[in-house]
């Protein structure tokens, strides 16, 4: 059973930067698709970032430049540092994982994840 547990989410000013990690267990590296996704209240769940078992990552366009996704395989552990925060990028964020399928952030949705940590709150004050 895959289990994530996410950390590193807080509050911070407009332009700060944040870190969060994904800490991962249970599953296999081989046709992976490890994700980022954000719901702000009222809005659906989007996918931000994402990264295949090839490494191959794309971004939604909204954080291009900003967020980056990296993963490290001997911790098993998934990260997003994001960088140029704005109040817009409120929300609380979600690891997700998946297999099989494309890994493109837009192309694969939110409910096509199966396994989901319990979310981090990302609170951006203007």
């Amino acid at each position: 059973q895959v289990q994530l547990v996410e950390s590193g989410g807080g509050s911070v000013q407009a332009g700060g930067s944040l870190r969060l990690s994904c800490a991962a267990s249970g599953y296999t590296t081989s046709n992976k698709c490890m994700g980022w996704l954000r719901q702000a209240p009222g809005k659906e769940r989007e996918g931000v970032a994402a990264i295949d078992s090839t490494g191959s990552i794309s971004y939604t366009d909204s954080v291009k430049g900003r967020f980056t996704i990296s993963q490290d395989n001997a911790k098993n552990t998934l990260y997003l540092q994001m960088n140029s925060l704005k109040p817009e990028d409120t929300a609380m964020y979600y690891c997700a994982a998946a297999y099989g399928g494309t890994c493109r952030v837009g192309l694969r949705a939110p409910n096509e994840y199966s396994y989901w940590g319990q979310g981090t709150q990302v609170t951006v004050s203007s």
